[in-house]
């Protein structure tokens, strides 16, 4: 069996080097540059494996507004979950592979072809205009300085 370790790193007890991710900020806006409207204003990041598999169980809704964005992410599930949500799914340029309206408690969604997915309130992939094609940028929530 041959194994990819680097023998020195072995014999030296030193861990696999992994590559660096750069970290995302915790919140973030998302805005569809095509359709000039906004899908979230209090975006949630989700892109460790331990916000990814919590997503939004445990909660009783989200706010207008809100949101979770899972990176990387191309399938989700809404088993447990207590109300409908829209899933904006994206790919790594931040274009719209699929848009999923008001997907309620117990189902599945998939885009093999995403790799991250927006989830919203119910509602707001429409009222945004969103769809397939569009081009949605996030960026990093400004924060007060106060005086």
């Amino acid at each position: 069996m041959l194994r990819s370790m680097n023998p020195l790193a072995k014999l030296a007890g030193l861990p696999r080097a992994k590559p660096a991710q750069p970290a995302l900020p915790a919140r973030m806006t998302a805005h569809n540059l095509t359709r000039q409207t906004v899908l979230s204003d209090k975006l949630e990041v989700a892109g460790s494996g331990a916000t990814r598999r919590k997503g939004l169980l445990g909660r009783a809704g989200l706010e207008p507004g809100g949101g979770l964005w899972i990176v990387p992410c191309e399938s989700v599930h809404t088993f447990f979950m207590r109300f409908p949500i829209d899933l904006v799914y994206l790919d790594r340029n931040n274009r719209v592979r699929k848009v999923q309206h008001a997907v309620g408690p117990w189902r599945l969604s998939a885009c093999f072809t995403a790799h991250s997915v927006l989830e919203l309130p119910a509602g707001a992939a429409r009222e945004s205009r969103t769809e397939r094609g569009d081009v949605v940028e996030m960026q990093e929530m400004a924060t007060r300085d106060s005086d």
